[in-house]
This record gives C-alpha cells, structure tokens and sequence, in this order.
C-alpha cells in the first residue's frame, strides 16, 4: 500500500515541486492543504490557483484541502483522517515587507499554524518525519557584523571563517529580523524542540532564495523569478539599497524536493540545516540583470531605491557542508545558469500570447 504524504502550501513554488517529486519517484499518495493565501498577500499576481489544477491533473490521486493552517481543530481533524507518513510544512506568510502590515496575520500563520501542525503530528502522527521550511530570515541582520569586501558586482565575505557561507552555528540572537523573521524564528524554534523535547523526527530548512519555473514571483518575495518576469516584460525592476550588490544564493525547487527525501528516508529530532545553493548558485542583483540579458536578449530596464529594506542582508550564501556531511548522496544539481533558462522559458510559455 502506498504510502502518504501531507503538504501544507501546496500549490506555491516547494510545495509543489515536493508534491510531484514525492508522486513521480517515490510513488506517495498526496494530499495537498492549500487556501490561496498568495492571492491575498500579493494579489492576482501571487495567485497560485494555476498550480492546483496543474497538481490534480498531473498526479494520480493527488486530493486537495481547502483549509487553512490557523484552524486548529479542522488541522488536527485533517492530519488524523489522513494518517500521513511525512508532513512537508511549506505554508506561510512568506514576505517580511508585507509582516509590518499585518503583524497579527503573519504571527498567526507562521508561528502559530506551525505550532498547530507540530501539535497534530504529536498527536496523530508522531512517527511521520515533519519536515519545516523556515527561512535565512530566521539569522536577522547579523550576517551584515561579518567583515566584507566590495568587488566590482557584488558583496562577499572578506573573513576566511564564512569562506564556505554561512553555517547552522550563525547567531539568531540581538539583531533586527524583520517581524516576518521573528515569527519564523518562533516556528524554526518550536520545530526544534518538538523533537528534541517529544523525540519527533523534525527539521527545520532555513532557505535560501528557493526558486524555479513555477515560482509566481512578485516584489515583495520571489527575486529571481520576479525580476526575470520584469526583464521580459520591459518593465522596471526596483533595487532596495546597496547599489545592487546584495548577494543571495538560488535554490532549483527540485533540489530542495531531493534533500526533504532525503532527511525522510533517515530522519533526525530536532534538526536544522542552511538550505540554498551554496557559493557557487549565488549572485547579487546586478549579476542577476546580467543573467537575465544574456539568456533573454532583453535589456534589463531598473530604478534604484537608496533606501534597503529593513533587516536584509548584504551578502547571504548557505554554508552547505552540515547538510553533505549528515546526507552526502544530496548534492546542488541544478545550476544558476539552467535556473534563470528554465525560469524565463516558464514565464514565456505562461504569458498570454
């Protein structure tokens, strides 16, 4: 009998690439728990509807729920029918701009909808490896105390001790998150300590920017995505500070998909790991836009906004080597290069013709 796998956020970037990968090669049953609150975040741009009917046409028996991960009862109702043998928990309010403006709702769902899900799986399926995506966020502004150097394109790390990124051991302590990362602060937490205190196969991903081609960018959270979508489109992409030199590592979905297989198939309690693509996926906005042109053949039009965002970082790539030392079969895969080609081809085929 197949097995079954819960994933909340279902129909955004991860939760969607965990639900195929899980059909397609490890033969799940999927439930997916998603309400479309992307829509309500960003408007008709976040909308995520388009990835639902893509789901339940493409995967066999894939059942959708309707449900959002602040309704305690109807979460611990749905995780004791299903039974499942993993929960992927990707839902969340994901844009620490939008947070300063409904710190109520984003409190809400990040921290205490984690904390419904942790407290269903405890109760109805503690067995279940729970698998989080928390975010870098979690870190604050403290990666900016780092010592840098400014090169031509880009921030980097001029202390040899961050040669490799940024590690798991990083502080999360005394510094400005944002109210966004203080509420995923408060789930990556309680994630930990349900398996640590409960003995529950736990971990929390810390990502990155997660990116690919079903990523429905938009300013206030998908960068990459959102910025090639602007190149194609001629349409002004808006730099936050630092002169575009801010510098992120990029993800591809599928990798992020192939390591939560991989912490299911040997779970541990209460674990953490830096999930990106490490120093060789990383770049800052002004190698983006050179990305962009060259597998567009576009000009990449901006604005510049001198003010940055509250609590960004000025240069941020995941420390990769906790993660291959507990899992060394998982390795990046997918190139930056390839992510930007699949992401334009994506936008290219979505816009209408």
């Amino acid at each position: 009998m197949a097995k079954t796998l819960l994933v909340t956020g279902s129909s955004g970037l991860i939760g969607s690439e965990v639900c195929a990968y899980f059909s397609r090669e490890l033969g799940f049953v999927v439930h997916g728990l998603d309400n479309n609150q992307r829509a309500v975040f960003f408007g008709p741009a976040g909308d995520t509807r388009w990835n639902q009917r893509r789901l339940a046409a493409e995967l066999p028996g894939f059942v959708h729920h309707e449900l959002d991960i602040r309704d305690r009862t109807g979460v611990l109702a749905l995780v004791r029918a299903v039974q499942p043998a993993v929960i992927v928990h990707t839902a969340a309010q994901p844009s620490h701009d939008r947070a300063a403006s409904i710190p109520f709702d984003d409190f809400d769902i990040n921290a205490t909808g984690t904390l419904n899900l942790l407290e269903a799986a405890r109760q109805a399926a503690p067995e279940a490896p729970f698998v989080h995506l928390s975010t870098n966020k979690v870190y604050g502004d403290a990666p900016n105390r780092i010592a840098l150097q400014e090169l031509a394109t880009r921030w980097d790390y001029a202390d040899p001790a961050y040669a490799h990124g940024i590690p798991e051991t990083f502080t999360i302590d005394q510094s400005q998150h944002s109210l966004f990362g203080a509420s995923k602060v408060a789930a990556d937490v309680l994630v930990q300590e349900y398996g640590r205190y409960y003995g529950l196969p736990t971990c929390a991903l810390r990502g990155g920017c997660l990116t690919g081609p079903n990523h429905s960018g938009v300013e206030l959270h998908g960068f990459l995505s959102y910025l090639l979508k602007c190149n194609l489109e001629g349409r002004p992409y808006r730099v936050f500070g630092y002169q575009g030199k801010q510098v992120r590592d990029n993800l591809h979905s599928l990798d992020v998909a192939r390591f939560v297989a991989a912490y299911v198939a040997a779970p541990r309690a209460g674990e953490v790991y830096n999930l990106g693509g490490g120093k060789a996926n990383s770049c800052s906005v002004l190698e983006a836009f050179a990305l962009a042109e060259k597998h567009s053949g576009k000009s990449q039009v901006h604005t510049y906004d001198g003010q940055h965002r509250t609590g960004d970082h000025l240069c941020y790539y995941s420390d990769l080597r906790k993660m291959q030392a507990h899992y060394p079969s998982w390795v990046v895969t997918v190139s930056l290069d390839e992510i930007v080609r699949q992401i334009i081809g994506a936008w290219k085929a979505r816009r209408p013709s």
